[in-house]
C-alpha cells in the first residue's frame, strides 16, 4: 500500500504567507479585496455606531481592563478611552413639560424692522429659558399675515405659572456701572421659589448618589471603578482624586476633623460623607504622616518654565543638571548651589530649604524627598520649575500636626452664589439709563482696521444720561445687560456727551450684527400676549414614548420576519443590513442632533419601511434576471441596477416632501420630516452599499438558486 505523506506545519511561513496576501490586499487589492474591505469597513462602522448608541457596555468593559492593567506594573499608565455618553434629545411630548404660544405686539414697528425685531424677541427668550436651567428649549417665531407670533416648547417644566411668569416680560436692556468692593450699593439678591427648587432638587441627587458611592465603597468595591462613576470634573482624570498630603489649609479643615474623629486608618474608607465648599467627599486614607525634613536643592530652570526669567533651553537645562549631579557630593552641595542653582536668591542661601512638612512643596518634588535617606543625593527631578537636584541634610517626626495623603470622590452641589449675578459678574449697580431710552443700534466698521462695532444712539434724556455715567466712570467699565447677563463691558476712555458710543471688541460680523439684534430687541417696545398653553405630564410622555418604542420593535421585528421567510438568504442580509441601518439612524439622532417626538419617532419607523421597500425591489429584480437563467453574480448586478431608477425617484420625492414640510412647517411636523429625512439617505446607503456588500461578499459560495427563492434551472447561461 503506497503510504500518504504529509507536509509539516510550519506556523512562520503560513503567518508569513497570511502577511503578504493582507498587503497584497492593500496596495494591490483584486475586486474580491475590496469587496471584503468595505465589508470590515461596514462592521467598524456599526460598532461604533452601536458604542454610540449605548455605550455603558464599551465603558464597564473599559473599567475592567483598566483595572485589571493597573495591576500590571508595565501598563498601570495605560488607559483605555471611554465612549462618549451622548444622550437622545427627547421633546415635549416625550418627556413633557409647558408649550406656550405668545403673539407679538408690532403695530408701532415699521415694516422692514419687524423680522429683525421678532428675531431679537426669540432670541432673547431663548436665553433667558437657557438661564431659566432648561434643557432643549424650542423657540420659534411664525407670521400669519399680520400677526407674528413666539412659540415656545419647554421640555421637562412642570411649573407653568412660574414658566409664563419668566417669559412673559419685555427683554430688559441696563446700563450698570461698578458698585464698592463691599456691594452695600449693589441690588441684593433673592432666589426665586424655582431656583431654590432647582437647586434642592440637583443637591438631593448629588447626597443620595454620594451616599451610594460611599456605601458601595465601605462595602469593598474597587476603588478606581467608583471614582470613575461618580466623580465629576477633574476629580474623575485626577489618578483616581488624589488629594496628595493635605494638612493645615483652611478648606481641608472639615475632612481633617472628620478623619480624626472617626479614627480613620491608613488604607481604609473615612466612614461618612464630608461636606466641603466644594460639596460631598467620599474619602479614602492612604497615608498618614508627621515627617519633616530637612534639605538643600539646585535649580536649573528653562525657558517656560513657571517662574523662570532664563533663556536656556530645556535640553540644555537637562544637560546642565546632569553636569552638576556627576559632580555634586555632600561637602561640595552648597557651593555648587550657590554658584549654579537658578532659583532667586540661591548665591546667598546655598539652596538651603529649612524644615518642611507635606503638602509644603509640589507632590513631584514631595514624592522624591520624603523617602530618601538622610545625607543622600537625590537622582535628578522635574517639576513645573525645572530640574532639581536635592541634598537630604536631615528629617525629625512633628508631633504638632500630621498630614494625610487622601484619595476622594467628589460629587459636587450649587449653592445661592450660581444663581446670584453679582457673583458671576462681579458687583454692579444699576443707573437710571435703560433700553427705554436707547434710540437705536447699528452695525458698523473701523475706518482704519475694518473691525466690527456696534454703534447705539440715545434720545435726549438718555443723551444727559450717558454723559453723566461716562464722566464719573473715565478709566472705569461700564457693563451692558440684556436680561440679567452682561454682553458688553468696555472701559470709558472719556466723556461722552453726544449721545453716541462705539462698543469695541474682537467681534466678527456675524457677532456684531447679533449684538445690533440684541440691542434694537431690547430697546424697542415689542410686548408679547400669551394667547395660549399647554401642560403635558410627564406619565403621558413616558406612556406615549414606551409604546411608541414598543410598536416601533414589534415592526422591526415582523419586517425581519418578513423578509427572511420570503427571500430566504437576500432577506436576512438585508436584515442584517436593517440592523445595521437602525444603529446609523440612532446614532445621528444624537450627533445632530435630532430633538425626538412623537412625530419624529414615526417618521424613522417609517423610514424602516422605505429602507425594506428598496431591497424588495432589488430582490425582486434580481429573481427575474435569475428567472430567465442567468448567472448568480449576472443576475444581483442586473438587479440592482434595474432597481436602482425606481428607488431613486421614490426616494427623491418623499426627499422633496421632508423638505419642504421642514421649511414651512412647524414643531412636530419638522421633527417627522427631519427624522424621515434622515431616515431615507441612510435608507438609500443600507440598500445600495450595504446589502450590495453583502450579497457580492457571500455570492462566491452559493451554488445554486433556491437560496433566492427561485427554483433551480439546469440552462442557466
Amino acid at each position: 500500500m503506497e503510504e500518504k505523506s504529509f507536509k509539516k506545519f510550519d506556523p512562520l511561513k503560513w503567518l508569513d504567507k497570511c502577511f503578504k496576501a493582507f498587503v497584497y490586499s492593500i496596495i494591490r487589492p483584486t475586486q474580491r479585496d475590496k469587496i471584503r474591505w468595505i465589508v470590515i469597513g461596514l462592521f467598524v462602522l456599526a460598532f461604533l455606531a452601536a458604542s454610540l448608541d449605548y455605550p455603558v457596555i464599551w465603558n464597564r468593559s473599559a473599567d475592567g481592563v483598566n483595572f485589571a492593567m493597573s495591576k500590571v506594573p508595565a501598563l498601570e499608565k495605560t488607559k483605555v478611552p471611554y465612549f462618549a455618553e451622548m444622550p437622545f434629545h427627547l421633546g415635549l411630548d416625550l418627556q413633557g413639560g409647558t408649550h406656550l404660544v405668545y403673539e407679538a405686539d408690532i403695530s408701532e414697528l415699521e415694516e422692514d424692522e419687524r423680522a429683525d425685531s421678532l428675531e431679537g424677541v426669540r432670541d432673547v427668550i431663548e436665553r433667558r429659558v437657557n438661564a431659566y436651567g432648561v434643557a432643549e428649549p424650542l423657540v420659534q417665531t411664525s407670521r400669519s399675515g399680520e400677526t407674528w407670533r413666539v412659540i415656545v416648547e419647554l421640555a421637562g417644566v412642570r411649573d407653568i405659572s412660574e414658566a409664563i411668569n419668566m417669559i412673559g416680560e419685555t427683554p430688559i436692556l441696563e446700563f450698570k456701572e461698578q458698585g464698592t468692593e463691599d456691594g452695600e450699593d449693589v441690588e441684593q439678591f433673592e432666589m426665586t421659589e424655582e431656583q431654590q427648587a432647582q437647586m434642592e432638587e440637583i443637591n438631593t441627587e448629588a447626597e443620595a448618589s454620594a451616599n451610594e458611592a460611599l456605601e458601595r465603597a465601605l462595602a469593598g468595591e474597587d476603588w478606581s471603578m467608583l471614582v470613575s462613576e461618580y466623580s465629576q470634573g477633574m476629580e474623575k482624570a485626577n489618578n483616581d482624586g488624589d488629594m496628595g498630603f493635605i494638612g493645615g489649609q483652611l478648606e481641608h479643615q472639615p475632612i481633617i476633623s472628620i478623619i480624626e474623629s472617626a479614627g480613620t486608618q491608613e488604607g481604609a474608607i473615612v466612614n461618612q460623607l464630608v461636606e466641603t465648599d466644594e460639596g460631598l467627599n467620599v474619602l479614602k486614607l492612604l497615608e498618614i504622616e508627621n515627617k519633616e525634613v530637612q534639605a538643600r536643592h539646585i535649580l536649573i530652570c528653562y525657558e517656560g518654565a513657571q517662574l523662570c526669567e532664563e533663556t536656556t533651553s530645556k535640553d540644555e537645562a537637562r544637560e546642565k543638571i546632569e553636569e552638576l549631579k556627576s559632580q555634586a557630593t555632600s561637602e561640595n552641595f552648597e557651593q555648587l548651589a550657590r554658584e549654579n542653582s537658578t532659583e532667586p536668591g540661591a548665591s546667598e542661601s546655598g539652596g538651603d530649604l529649612g524644615w518642611f512638612g507635606r503638602a509644603m512643596m509640589v507632590p513631584a518634588f514631595e514624592d522624591a524627598i520624603f523617602p530618601q535617606e538622610v545625607g543622600t543625593i537625590s537622582d535628578i527631578i522635574e517639576t513645573d520649575f525645572g530640574y532639581h537636584i536635592i541634598y537630604k541634610t536631615d528629617e525629625k517626626f512633628d508631633t504638632g500636626e500630621d498630614k494625610y495623603h487622601v484619595q476622594r470622590i467628589l460629587l459636587r452641589k450649587i449653592k445661592e452664589s450660581d444663581f446670584n449675578p453679582n457673583a458671576q459678574y462681579g458687583n454692579w449697580k444699576r443707573t437710571e439709563l435703560t433700553g427705554k431710552q436707547l434710540q437705536r443700534a447699528q452695525l458698523q466698521f473701523d475706518p482704519n482696521t475694518n473691525e466690527a462695532q456696534v454703534g447705539l444712539e440715545f434720545d435726549d434724556e438718555g443723551q444727559k444720561l450717558f454723559a453723566d455715567i461716562t464722566e464719573r466712570n473715565v478709566g472705569k467699565p461700564v457693563a451692558i445687560f440684556l436680561d440679567g447677563i452682561p454682553i458688553s463691558i468696555p472701559t470709558v476712555q472719556e466723556a461722552i456727551r453726544d449721545g453716541k458710543a462705539v462698543i469695541t471688541g474682537t467681534f466678527t460680523y456675524e457677532e456684531a450684527k447679533v449684538l445690533v439684534q440684541r440691542l434694537n430687541a431690547g430697546a424697542l417696545p415689542v410686548n408679547i400676549d400669551l394667547i395660549s398653553q399647554q401642560s403635558v405630564g410627564a406619565s403621558l410622555g413616558q406612556d406615549s414614548l414606551e409604546k411608541s418604542l414598543k410598536a416601533g420593535l414589534i415592526g422591526f421585528l415582523l419586517v425581519i420576519i418578513f423578509m427572511i421567510l420570503y427571500y430566504r438568504l437576500p432577506g436576512l442580509l438585508a436584515s442584517i443590513a436593517l440592523i445595521l441601518y437602525g444603529t446609523l439612524i440612532l446614532a445621528l439622532f444624537k450627533l445632530v442632533p435630532v430633538t425626538l417626538t412623537l412625530s419624529g419617532i414615526a417618521g424613522f419607523i417609517l423610514s424602516v419601511g422605505l429602507a425594506v421597500d428598496a431591497n424588495v425591489l432589488i430582490f425582486e429584480r434580481t429573481k427575474e434576471e435569475l428567472k430567465r437563467g442567468k448567472l448568480l453574480s449576472r443576475a444581483i448586478k442586473e438587479g440592482f441596477k434595474r432597481a436602482w431608477p425606481s428607488i431613486r425617484d421614490g426616494n427623491l420625492t418623499t426627499l422633496l416632501s421632508c423638505v419642504i414640510l421642514f421649511w414651512f412647517s412647524e414643531s412636530m411636523v419638522k421633527g417627522f420630516a427631519l427624522t424621515l429625512g434622515i431616515g431615507i439617505l441612510v435608507s438609500l446607503f443600507s440598500a445600495m452599499v450595504v446589502t450590495k456588500a453583502f450579497l457580492r461578499f457571500v455570492e462566491p459560495w452559493i451554488k445554486g438558486t433556491w437560496l433566492f427563492g427561485v427554483a433551480k434551472k439546469d440552462d442557466q447561461v
